[in-house]
């Protein structure tokens, strides 16, 4: 093995999540508005609703840096929490869908955002109102947030998540590779990322450059299980 594969091998690759090297198109425009708007949201709370990897993680971390807010998931909410957001004025809460520790604790912080002005920025692949909550009082201030959604990319956004994902990789690929990829690949983020990550390792594995070919060969393998 060459000294440069060895060094590939041993760094991996990187994703950057500037909020510069976001891609914006018509599915996910109101979400990066929302983000863009702070401070002068019309309510407290904010919840960007989307599929897996459809950005949502990018645009909170973005968001995180504007405003300076702690991060938390849903699963590990405490009274500590409330703590955080007394502290930082803006709070973070990631993938209410994965299930809310403590429903009274995401309540009491919804209640302090209101009367104190604090920021909360909150994500979840379902809207609120398929959310798994009991407490009936949580539920209505899940509904009161800003709630916008990302939804299925488009043709231009999904070929420049594409092209990102192979940048980011340091994979050279021919346009027709990418044409090729759009009518033949699930339409979503989720399945780009796993599509470009599979073509990666089979290019790397077989020391053969990205192709057509090998895309078909990876796309194959990928629905097989065997990649």
């Amino acid at each position: 093995m060459a000294a440069f594969e060895q060094l590939v091998l041993d760094l991996g690759h990187r994703t950057a999540l500037g909020s510069e090297d976001f891609l914006v198109g018509d599915s996910n425009a109101a979400a990066v508005a929302l983000v863009d708007s702070w401070p002068d949201w019309p309510a407290p709370a904010g919840l960007v609703v989307g599929p897996l990897r459809s950005g949502k993680t990018h645009l909170a971390h973005v968001w995180q840096l504007r405003s300076g807010a702690g991060i938390v998931s849903a699963a590990n909410l405490s009274e500590e929490t409330v703590a955080r957001l007394e502290t930082m004025r803006a709070l973070v809460v990631e993938d209410l869908d994965r299930g809310i520790s403590c429903e009274r604790t995401l309540f009491h912080l919804l209640n302090l955002s209101r009367e104190h002005g604090a920021g909360i920025f909150m994500t979840s692949t379902v809207p609120p109102g398929d959310l798994a909550i009991s407490l009936p009082d949580l539920r209505s201030r899940l509904r009161a947030a800003l709630t916008v959604e990302i939804s299925a990319p488009d043709d231009g956004l999904l070929r420049a998540v594409l092209v990102k994902h192979f940048a980011d990789r340091q994979l050279s690929v021919d346009p027709q590779v990418i044409a090729w990829l759009l009518v033949n690949m699930e339409r979503t983020m989720a399945d780009a990322a796993r599509v470009v990550e599979a073509i990666d390792r089979l290019a790397f594995a077989s020391r053969r450059k990205v192709s057509r070919a090998l895309a078909a060969d990876a796309l194959a393998r990928l629905h097989q299980g065997i990649i």
